[in-house]
């Protein structure tokens, strides 16, 4: 199975979603992400919250133009924004499309404050990706 998770900056949500499937399904389902707009860079606190809650490194992850996957298939392209779902581009073959909205929590600039929302919204993207990992074993649904 191949899924790509796209964002808006590629900085923080697609990232810590890419490494948080990436784990939890064991290396088995092949995980790409990326942004409409990049930013060239995976944020420091995507990083950090990664290491330290679900011990996931993803610090040699990169941020990308969603470009790079033109003309590739996905079994599921998965948008965690509102800005990628409505400027997401057309994947050949039978990508079924899910998008879930998240907050952003790079947008946050009080230091303890982003440190706690990257927190949450690592936890809201575990806990959504967990139920749709058992959905789709089980029966195959979107979820």
């Amino acid at each position: 199975m191949r899924v790509l998770i796209l964002c808006t900056g590629n900085s923080a949500r697609s990232q810590m979603a890419e490494g948080l499937l990436r784990s939890m399904s064991n290396g088995t389902i092949e995980v790409h992400s990326a942004g409409t707009q990049p930013s060239g860079l995976v944020h420091p606190l995507a990083v950090e919250t990664m290491r330290g809650r679900f011990e996931i490194d993803i610090s040699e992850q990169t941020s990308k133009l969603a470009d790079v996957y033109a003309g590739q298939s996905f079994d599921y392209v998965i948008t965690v924004c509102d800005s990628a779902a409505a400027t997401c581009p057309t994947f050949p073959g039978a990508a079924k499309r899910i998008h879930w909205s998240f907050s952003d929590p790079a947008a946050v600039t009080d230091p303890e404050a982003a440190r706690r929302a990257f927190g949450v919204i690592a936890g809201e993207i575990a806990t959504r990706l967990r139920f749709w990992l058992t959905v789709i074993a089980k029966d195959g649904r979107d979820a």
